[in-house]
């Protein structure tokens, strides 16, 4: 049983109450659930009610003031529980659901910029069945090689929403793309840059070849980034395209680079295999939006309804990963097919996550975005007028923290 906001889930609702058999109309209750309730503890009561009471229950319907624009589902019950629920409707057209069939959940792709622990909590959203629970069936799709080729999937429509990090949204926006920042879950980047040992510091770094996946990718903006810090003009590293974590790692291996930036947990295996590191970004004061929810702005106006419940269970999977550290390691085992000597730098990942980086409200940092606008200006000069507000929609996000449903997350 859900609390519904929706048209579509009031449908859900609908169906639902409308299979049970009725019970006599002396056994029939009325009342309203506050629309700041957790739905979690409807559903629960819901469960518990089935199981205790030997009374099925039973519905009704009573249609409440069109001006309200509200619809009172009446349940009968057993002389030991109660049960109030208020369906919330954009319109009162739930009669003409009742008889209609349960909708199936709406399927969606989702791309993913890597395969990379730092996209835990929409792997356990999906394991866990945090999506389905809001009516979505999500696929996700491990794009890769940074997240210009995600950016790119998700204009074109090849996926709905975009997970990664990087400049690639600011840049396809500032040339007029139709992209947008839903939320972002991790507003500091992990990325590390690691060395072989020999190289103490970073301006050891001049004249040394310095691995990215791509050029263009997010591991290229923070080399760049740190350079900037460290005062090492863009001429004075030798920058080598290698590929994902695991490419450069053997780069390293083979002596093909001298360092490489890696994320984690690739950066424990390069620690494991003796190789230091020069620097990490979330120590460098430096904010960044690593781990962005993207969209398009004319996906969000035709499908709002959906949108709203890919971000609500996408917060409510951020809660649960953060709470539950078992369950969530045992998605990261299976989605990065970890051995048992990659067990500990799994752990030290999910420590990492879950306590510095992951947000509660994954709000968008607007200093992350000033920080790549101004980055970006000295190559696109629309960069230095842009408002980052403008980049955001963070609407969705506002909604259901203004009604408590991330702080009750976290309460339970």
């Amino acid at each position: 049983m859900i609390l519904a906001s929706s048209e579509e889930k009031a449908r859900t609702a609908a169906v639902r109450i409308a299979a049970l058999p009725q019970v006599p109309e002396s056994k029939k209750i009325m009342g309203f659930m506050d629309n700041g309730e957790s739905t979690d503890l409807l559903e629960q009561r819901f469960a518990e009610l089935l199981q205790e009471s030997p009374n099925p229950l039973g519905v009704s319907m009573a249609l409440g003031p069109a001006k309200a624009r509200r619809t009172a589902i009446y349940l009968g019950c057993s002389e030991s529980c109660e049960i109030i629920i208020q369906v919330l409707l954009v319109c009162l057209g739930l009669l003409f659901f009742l008889s209609s069939p349960s909708p199936a959940a709406d399927k969606i792709r989702i791309g993913l910029s890597s395969m990379s622990a730092m996209h835990g909590a929409v792997w356990v959203t999906q394991e866990k069945g945090i999506f389905k629970k809001y009516g979505i069936e999500p696929e996700l799709i491990v794009i890769g090689a940074g997240a210009a080729l995600g950016v790119s999937a998700l204009i074109a429509g090849d996926v709905q929403f975009l997970a990664g990090a990087g400049d690639a949204i600011i840049k396809a926006s500032l040339r007029g793309a139709d992209v947008v920042i839903m939320a972002s879950v991790q507003n500091k980047g992990a990325q590390r840059v690691v060395a072989r040992p020999e190289l103490t510091k970073p301006a050891d770094l001049k004249g040394k070849r310095v691995g990215v996946t791509r050029f263009g990718s997010a591991s290229h903006l923070v080399l760049q980034m740190m350079q900037r810090k460290w005062g090492i003009g863009p001429g004075e590293l030798q920058v080598r395209q290698i590929g994902a974590s695991p490419a450069m790692l053997a780069s390293l291996d083979a002596g093909a680079i001298d360092a490489a930036v890696l994320t984690i947990p690739s950066v424990f295996v390069a620690e494991d295999r003796g190789y230091r590191v020069l620097a990490d970004l979330a120590d460098m004061d430096i904010y960044y939006l690593n781990t962005m929810f993207n969209s398009t702005r004319s996906y969000l106006r035709t499908h709002r309804d959906q949108a709203t419940r890919v971000i609500t269970a996408f917060v409510e999977g951020i809660a649960y990963y953060k709470k539950n550290k078992r369950e969530s390691l045992e998605v990261l085992r299976k989605k990065l097919r970890a051995d048992p000597a990659g067990e500990r730098h799994l752990q030290r990942s999910y420590d990492l996550y879950a306590s510095k980086f992951y947000e509660a409200a994954p709000y968008p940092s607007l200093q992350g975005v000033e920080t790549l606008l101004e980055f970006l200006s000295s190559e696109n000069p629309a960069a230095k007028d842009a408002d980052p507000k403008s980049f955001i929609d963070n609407s969705i996000l506002k909604e259901l923290d203004t009604r408590g449903f991330i702080r009750a997350l976290y309460d339970k």
